[in-house]
């Protein structure tokens, strides 16, 4: 009896014991708090598929915001720059004898040559270009060939194409501005804007000049603050911008 007793209790041992085992991790999972193991939890469609990308668009924004920083960097140093040439530019003099403005016009800078030749039109007459064309001969013909005589011929001959080229170019905007005026005044105060436009198509009078023309009174009247007056032209702009002949 005793042996069975043994048997019945070594049976028993282990089995009471992986109960205590298996209770206890029962209860061990019971009590184990709640945990969301999906994120993404949602049967009733409410938030839509998942959209993934969100690094590379915070990435896209941040370089957006860096480039307009340095956009606008650069375009306040594009103005910085602009306004000191401008100051530098109507500072110089220009000179009273043909001799004195030939070297003028040398000293000036390429991308200022335009100005200079608007500021000085009244001045390359006739009578400028004598001069200069007796100074390249004098300089071509020297009996006295040297490097500087040979490098001033050059700059000589090229101030001449220049300004030829230039005045000529000059001297056609001048005329189309001035038409493009007239245009423009009639077409503003216009009654029937819409029948004026008509007639200047017919007449094929729209063209680049008087756009510009319209720009820069946009431009005007935006800094002067005149909202309404903006408003009114580019429309006017819009309309001529429709049938504007190139």
């Amino acid at each position: 009896m005793e042996v069975m007793n043994s048997c019945v209790n070594a049976v028993a041992a282990p089995f009471s014991t992986a109960r205590g085992k298996l209770a206890s991790s029962s209860s061990s999972r019971v009590s184990r708090p709640l945990r969301i193991s999906c994120v993404g939890w949602d049967p009733e469609g409410v938030l839509g598929p998942p959209t993934g990308g969100h690094i590379a668009r915070r990435t896209f924004q941040k370089t957006l915001e860096k480039d307009a920083v340095a956009r606008e960097a650069f375009e306040k140093q594009v103005r910085l720059e602009k306004e000191a040439r401008r100051v530098a530019r109507e500072a110089r003099v220009v000179p009273q004898t043909n001799s004195e403005l030939v070297n003028f016009l040398l000293d000036t800078e390429a991308q200022d040559i335009e100005f200079e030749i608007a500021r000085c039109r009244p001045r390359l007459n006739e009578e400028f270009f004598s001069f200069l064309q007796n100074e390249i001969g004098s300089v071509r013909f020297s009996v006295n060939q040297t490097k500087e005589t040979e490098d001033r011929l050059v700059e000589l001959e090229a101030l001449n194409k220049v300004l030829q080229e230039g005045l000529e170019a000059y001297d056609k905007l001048t005329k189309n501005m001035l038409g493009a005026r007239e245009r423009l005044a009639r077409l503003l105060s216009a009654q029937d804007k819409r029948a004026t436009l008509l007639d200047m198509i017919e007449k094929n009078e729209l063209d680049r000049s008087l756009l510009a023309l319209l720009d820069e009174n946009i431009a005007a009247a935006t800094s002067q603050g005149q909202a309404q007056a903006v408003t009114f032209m580019e429309k006017i702009r819009g309309a001529v911008l429709k049938y504007i002949t190139i």
